[in-house]
């Protein structure tokens, strides 16, 4: 059959990371490439607990068809965190369950995007929400960013000169350079926001995931009208795949009426797990756990960058998540990086696929969340040895 397949397929680009992924799966291969949590974190003696809590106690209600909007205890309990955490107003009827944050993604951009419609996003930017985005045909524009989150300049003069409809933004430890934007660039970025009527998709998955410094208040402090994604994947277990969208009430409506034609709700059983879960044991204190963990494993990845890569080569210190940035010398691509690289069993993800518009080609993201402290150290050992190679 001739021309079956959608024309809004024909600008959707494959995941990177996942065809990545494929090569990478060998046992043998140290891979910096995926975006993983450490598995050593996932508390699964406590889930399985919550799981034969909630078979035992509720298990009809937990295996039937459920609301849209997801449990609502556990929409409760994100609404009060967001209050505990960041004085910040956020009623459970505002806040919709989705099948990871990803999925929150796509129902924004069917709510929001018409084929043409001008979105910006950051450069590099998350790779999920360009593939998840381009699905409704935008056309991106792209804001760079500096070592205090995004540059405001630009953003400025791109808003000026183009009707962008949203802006889509990391701003805690972002994916995939570990940036965060300071008080200051949230505070005039919601200025601008408002100035220009931007509306902002701020996605925050890795905001509780902080080892240095203290917590900054979302955007949405400052902008009201935004949209804030948030996601158990970092701090529970992606395996749960759960996540949430809260919206203003206009677009929270449309929402779900997007999220009923989609699958109707979210895994209700997982929702239960997830809510027993945490009634029964202290967020903070796993958190905090996994924070120790991540610290060390960025620290470790940054001496050994500093100890045999080049000097000329730059990287980003992240306060926290999972990633780090790294800009090479100008005359190296990163994808010929990759290609000496992987036959030395060490892959990375190339930066240029991380810029919705072009350029990044001598960047590279490094995920140090997912590999043992030996193994980053032989890994950052093996990919110093292939760029001082290839630099010769």
């Amino acid at each position: 059959m001739k021309n079956i397949i959608a024309e809004r397929m024909d600008k959707v680009p494959e995941s990177f990371i996942r065809e990545i992924l494929k090569v990478t799966d060998a046992a043998h291969v140290i891979s910096f490439a995926g975006g993983l949590p450490s598995p050593d974190t996932f508390p699964v003696r406590e889930i399985a607990k919550a799981c034969e809590t909630v078979l035992a106690t509720d298990g009809q209600k937990a295996l039937q068809y459920a609301s849209t909007e997801g449990y609502f205890p556990l929409r409760q309990y994100i609404s009060g965190r967001y209050m505990e955490k960041h004085g910040l107003k956020i009623k459970p009827e505002d806040i919709l369950i989705t099948t990871g944050s990803q999925q929150a993604l796509d129902l924004a951009g069917k709510v929001l995007i018409n084929p043409k419609d001008k979105v910006l996003i950051e450069g590099p930017g998350y790779l999920g929400a360009i593939q998840a985005l381009s699905v409704f045909s935008p056309v991106f524009k792209t804001v760079l960013m500096k070592d205090d989150g995004v540059d405001l300049e630009g953003f400025k003069k791109i808003c000026s000169k183009n009707a962008i409809k949203l802006f889509y933004g990391v701003p805690n430890f972002q994916n995939p350079s570990g940036i965060t934007y300071s008080g200051s660039v949230r505070n005039n970025l919601a200025l601008l926001l408002e100035k220009y009527g931007v509306q902002f998709i701020e996605d925050d998955p890795y905001g509780e995931l902080r080892f240095i410094g203290e917590a900054l208040s979302p955007v949405k402090s400052y902008y009201k009208n935004g949209i804030l994604l948030g996601s158990f994947s970092k701090v529970v277990a992606p395996g749960l795949r759960l996540g949430w969208i809260t919206a203003p009430q206009n677009i929270m409506k449309s929402l779900v009426i997007a999220k009923q034609a989609a699958d109707l709700h979210t895994n209700s059983l997982s929702q239960r797990i997830l809510y027993r879960y945490l009634m029964d044991n202290n967020e903070d204190k796993h958190i905090q756990d996994i924070i120790k963990v991540y610290k060390y494993q960025c620290d470790v990845m940054i001496k050994a960058i500093e100890e045999y890569f080049p000097d000329s080569i730059r990287h980003t210190s992240p306060e926290g998540g999972m990633f780090l940035w790294v800009t090479l010398p100008k005359k190296l691509n990163s994808r010929d990086l990759f290609n000496n690289a992987i036959k030395q069993n060490v892959a990375f993800v190339p930066g240029a696929p991380f810029y919705a518009n072009g350029g990044g080609e001598n960047t590279m993201r490094l995920n140090f969340s997912n590999s043992s402290p030996d193994k980053i150290k032989e890994g950052i050992a093996r990919l110093g040895k292939v760029i001082k190679k290839m630099l010769k």
